[in-house]
This record gives C-alpha cells, structure tokens and sequence, in this order.
C-alpha cells in the first residue's frame, strides 16, 4: 500500500509552526507532521505531511496561499522493506583503522581493523554518513600524530560510534551523551552489542548538563557530530568543558557553513588543527589554546 508526503518551504519558525499545525487538521488527516529549519542560513522552514491516502491538491492549495508558502509538492511512496533495502545498499565503511559494518556484514570484518557494529535498522548514524567518516578520519589522524586523551566525551552521540572508536582505542570509559532519549537507548544497545557496556556511560543531556558529566571536567577529547546552530550554540560551554591544549572534533556541518563555526570557536580560545571536507560535509578538529 502507498503512502504519500506532502512537502512545502516558507520563511521562518512562526509562520511554519503555524503551517504545520493547520496541515494536521486536513482530511484525510496526515499520520505525522514534521516541521524543520533548513541547515543553510538561508532562513528557510520545511513542512512536510505523510498520508496514507493522497492528499487534496485544493486543500494544499489553500494552505500554501493561506500562509504564504510555497506549492505543496506530492509524492507517493512505494511499500518498501527499508530496513531490509538499507542493508543491502550500506556496504561496510573503512575510516583509517575503523571498520563500520552492518551484522549482515560481520563475514567481512578484518582481523587487523577496530571494528564496530551498527545497524542499519538503528537511526541517528549509521557510520556512512560523511560527517561521521570525517569524525572518524579526524579521530585517525589525531592517534597518527601521537594524540593521546583520556578523558573523552562525544556530545549528541547519536548510535555512540565515535564514544565506542574513543574507548576502543585507548581502552577507557567514555561518556556518549544525547538530548534524545531514544538515542541514548540506541548508544545503549550498541555499547553493549559491541561488547563495550561497561566502557560506555549513555547519559541523557543538554549539552553538558548532567551531573555525571559535571565531576569528569575537563576533558580532553569532545566530539560534537551534530549541526551548525547547536555547535555554535555551545562554544561557549565547549571551551568551558575542554581541557588547556584539549581537542574538540566537530561535524554536521555543510562545507559552506565550517567557516563561520571555525571562526565562532576561535572566538571561544580554540585554534584549528584540521579542517577535512567529503562531499559536502565537513569535520573540524580544534585545539583549545
């Protein structure tokens, strides 16, 4: 059976929270209703509906006039096993000495590789994304140039497979945490399926706050794989949190939008050490000076 999306753009939070709030009062009713800033200072808000039974095109209409928005753009979606289609299209990613791979997978784990399982049924990074190679690849090269960190932390953990590559490496307790609690059971899942449970402390935070986090001030390593408003969001509390001639490896940033993070960090005592773009993301790595 089908389902339909139902997809607009318009300029800034009030009018597409108002947006979306009308959407769901359409009928057919949509089963959820999503509202997003898009990640390109552009100012711009995605509103989208998802449908069991195709849409009014009048009614969408209406809406988009209503609140100044552009057309709707309808799509329908074929029934599809994704989980299953994801297995098959995520081949295993090699990042320096760490290998990512699915249990679909697990016959093409080298022996002389930090291997880490995550799958794909999981959400919040499966380790393909090209933010969480650069993290990876920045991670690498930090250990090639002999760095060291033994208190470490990766902040908006997601799956925890930048926590997990930390702790792998140096054979440590590292703290993964996440704003979302379904993802802090995720880092959870996996600590444990990669047989890391008691190197992995999943904690649900804000940033820092979280009394666990508090008492391991100051730590030497932080990971940040998140988005451009939060991260520059929380310099402040980043260079508040690192430790003098500490790294912080930041990513989920576009490459357009590296350069004014850089530069929000440089403001907050840090310098850069690293800058690694694939594709259109970019992963920073900064030293607190």
């Amino acid at each position: 059976m089908p389902t339909y999306t139902a997809l607009t753009t318009l300029m800034g939070e009030p009018a597409a929270q108002a947006l979306g709030e009308a959407l769901e009062a359409l009928e057919p009713a949509p089963t959820g209703v999503g509202v997003f800033e898009v990640e390109d200072g552009s100012g711009l808000w995605e509103v989208g509906g998802y449908f069991l039974d195709e849409p009014n095109d009048i009614e969408l209409a209406l809406l988009t006039a209503a609140h100044e928005a552009k057309p709707f753009v309808v799509s329908e979606i074929p029934e599809t096993d994704w989980v299953a289609h994801v297995r098959r299209e995520l081949a295993p990613v090699e990042a320096g000495r760490f290998f990512v791979y699915g249990a679909h997978d697990a016959d093409k784990v080298p022996s002389d590789k930090v291997s880490l399982l995550i799958e794909a049924a999981m959400a919040f990074g499966t380790g393909h994304h090209g933010t969480t190679q650069g993290c990876l690849l920045s991670l690498e090269d930090y250990l090639s140039e002999g760095g060291r960190a033994e208190n470490v932390i990766d902040v908006g953990c997601g799956t925890a497979v930048l926590a997990m590559a930390a702790a792998a490496v140096w054979d440590q307790v590292v703290i993964a945490s996440d704003i979302d609690p379904i993802a802090v059971e995720v880092a959870q899942v996996n600590a444990q399926a990669n047989g890391m449970a008691d190197k992995i402390t999943c904690r649900e935070a804000i940033g820092f706050g979280h009394d666990d986090i508090a008492v391991k001030v100051p730590f030497d390593l932080i990971f940040a794989n998140i988005l451009k408003g939060p991260l520059i969001d929380l310099a402040p509390d980043m260079a508040a949190h690192c430790a003098d001639d500490g790294t912080v490896i930041l990513s989920g940033l576009l490459t357009d939008q590296a350069d004014e993070v850089q530069s929000v960090y440089v403001q907050n005592g840090f310098q850069l050490s690293q800058r690694r773009d694939i594709g259109e993301w970019t992963a920073l790595r900064m030293c607190k000076k």
